[in-house]
């Protein structure tokens, strides 16, 4: 029998000077990792046990600096970035690069070892000139966030001391999170094209995770992903099956061209599904109104129930804007999926049009499959008798 080694890197860009300073003047001293930088952005936590280069890479984490609640990261490095399936899609990572413009953790593994392991994750956020904080207490850092609410932060890496006093000048000056334009950021310029055959599904791109895209070619469609501000008219000229609104950061409210193109959808009754931002972007659409909350929802085990047979799925989540339950009262849209905790809107369907929408992120896979049969009812609403649930 042969017996493969598992590889085994240790850290080489850690140990330097690290502080986090919160715009309520809170600061947090630690060990900084990855690259010597400072970046400002909304300070944000996610409460997963694992999947931190998924978290990194995925678009809705645009303008953030993120914190893992989870007390040991980087135990198991960062896979092979270049890796890709038959379909040219990253096999590892949710987009092509790191997304979050920092990373906060308690404690940084500085061995990592893995079957899978390409590098270390101060490795991979050196080069991609990203900074991280380790030696931090991140409860403390969660538990402000939960009661104040997500607030705009600064995080410094330095081979040298670092100026506190400086560090709170700059983030006072700093663009808010609110008033950043993402969509240039995350979108794609131009269609791309992935996978063959007749039947196509397009993917309006406000900042799509690999994910969604892969799960959709599951389905047996190609997939046109296209940029968030294509028109209908250019939509419907690739004679789609269904159309895919897909997640991302931000105010849905400042997406208002995906929104003129996601009430078209409506009117003209053509399939649709959206995801996250996808689906705020259809309330929106449709009359709802939407609203920040407090500290968002960003994990792996935020429990949903299906409120057309009462089950209750255990869903990956993370968004920080959410429709109003009130609002749907006035508009052709019912309550689909509800929150178990806070009982916010995780899921809608159209009273009469082949609409649908979750909250949660249903390609994220916890369970590892709970939430897959959404992408099933989609290829329903497409008309396909051989869907399944």
């Amino acid at each position: 029998m042969r017996v493969t080694e598992i590889p085994i890197k240790k850290a080489k860009h850690a140990e330097k000077f690290g502080k986090l300073v919160l715009e309520d003047g809170t600061v947090f001293d630690g060990k900084g990792f990855g690259y010597s930088t400072t970046v400002f952005g909304e300070a944000v936590f996610n409460t997963g046990m694992v999947g931190y280069t998924e978290a990194l890479t995925d678009p809705s984490y645009s303008g953030q600096i993120l914190t893992l609640t989870y007390p040991l990261v980087g135990n198991y490095g960062v896979p092979d970035p270049s890796a890709k399936d038959p379909d040219g899609i990253r096999k590892y990572f949710e987009s092509d690069r790191i997304q979050a413009r920092g990373l906060v953790v308690h404690e940084l593994s500085l061995t990592a070892s893995h079957w899978n392991l390409a590098m270390t994750l101060d490795e991979w956020l050196y080069n991609e000139k990203i900074p991280g904080i380790s030696g931090i207490d991140t409860r403390a850092l969660t538990t402000k966030l939960r009661t104040s609410g997500v607030m705009m932060a600064a995080l410094a890496v330095s081979e040298k001391e670092i100026d506190e006093q400086e560090l709170k000048k700059k983030l006072a000056l700093a663009k808010k999170y609110s008033d950043e334009e993402f969509m240039d950021v995350v979108s794609v310029k131009e269609p791309q094209v992935y996978g063959e055959g007749k039947e196509s599904v397009v993917i309006v791109d406000t900042g799509v995770k690999n994910a969604i895209i892969r799960n959709v070619r599951q389905l047996g469609y190609k997939v046109i992903r296209v940029p968030w501000n294509y028109s209908l008219e250019k939509i419907l000229s690739y004679n789609p099956k269904g159309v895919v609104l897909s997640n991302g950061p931000g105010d849905p409210v400042k997406c208002a061209k995906t929104m003129e193109t996601a009430r078209q959808l409506i009117d003209k009754n053509i399939p649709t599904l959206g995801i996250c931002l996808g689906a705020q972007i259809l309330g929106l659409a449709g009359g709802t109104t939407t609203y920040k909350l407090k500290y968002g929802h960003r994990g792996q085990n935020k429990s949903c129930i299906d409120l057309d047979n009462n089950q209750v799925y255990v869903t990956s989540q993370n968004h920080g804007y959410c429709i109003d339950p009130e609002s749907l009262k006035k508009t052709d849209f019912k309550l689909w999926f509800s929150n178990t905790d806070d009982k916010t809107v995780e899921g809608i369907r159209h009273k009469q049009k082949k609409i649908i929408a979750v909250q949660f992120h249903p390609e994220a896979s916890p369970g590892p499959f709970d939430c897959m049969f959404v992408f099933e009812e989609l290829k329903k609403l497409i008309g396909e008798e051989n869907a399944k649930r």
